[in-house]
């Protein structure tokens, strides 16, 4: 169903995949927007790969929620902040991409526990989660990312 990796020389691991989601601040959520055109948002998330998601939250209603009302099926990508080997002048970057399905989380409990998984991820401490989510909490909406596909790279930009 999905491709394998054309350059697979250069694939890494599902771990290292792992460690550019959990340490990457912010990625780019691809949809399929309006007359069939990609969307794509740069967006904050977290990475739970005990449940094998992402978690985003936004506003109640945009050109993201009904792209995905109409197409649940998008991609994500993440990158690492990259080196250079000593001498060089070219970036090496592990990327990742995620496909999968997204959906609205309708539940307000896990709605609550979806934001705090994203401001622990912010916020220098738990009293500031705490603080964050009672101060959003009637107005967040949280979308879940269910991994189906996940392929990362190191590319050498030269």
């Amino acid at each position: 169903m999905f491709r394998k990796m054309r350059r697979f020389g250069q694939q890494v691991t599902k771990e290292e995949c792992e460690k550019v989601l959990n340490s990457a601040p912010r990625g780019v959520l691809a949809v399929l927007g309006d007359d069939g055109y990609p969307y794509t948002v740069p967006i904050d998330f977290v990475y739970d790969g005990d449940r094998g998601a992402l978690y985003f939250h936004g506003a109640k209603e945009g050109h993201k929620l009904d792209a995905i009302r109409a197409n649940d099926k998008v991609s994500f990508c993440a990158m690492d902040e990259g080196y250079r080997k000593p001498g060089d002048w070219a970036l090496n970057i592990t990327s990742v991409v995620v496909f999968g399905r997204l959906r609205p989380i309708d539940d307000r409990e896990a709605t609550l526990e979806a934001a705090r998984r994203l401001a622990r991820k912010y916020f220098p401490d738990e009293t500031a989660v705490e603080k964050e989510v009672e101060k959003a909490k009637n107005r967040v909406m949280c979308l879940e990312l269910s991994v189906e596909h996940m392929t990362g790279k190191l590319v050498n930009e030269s």
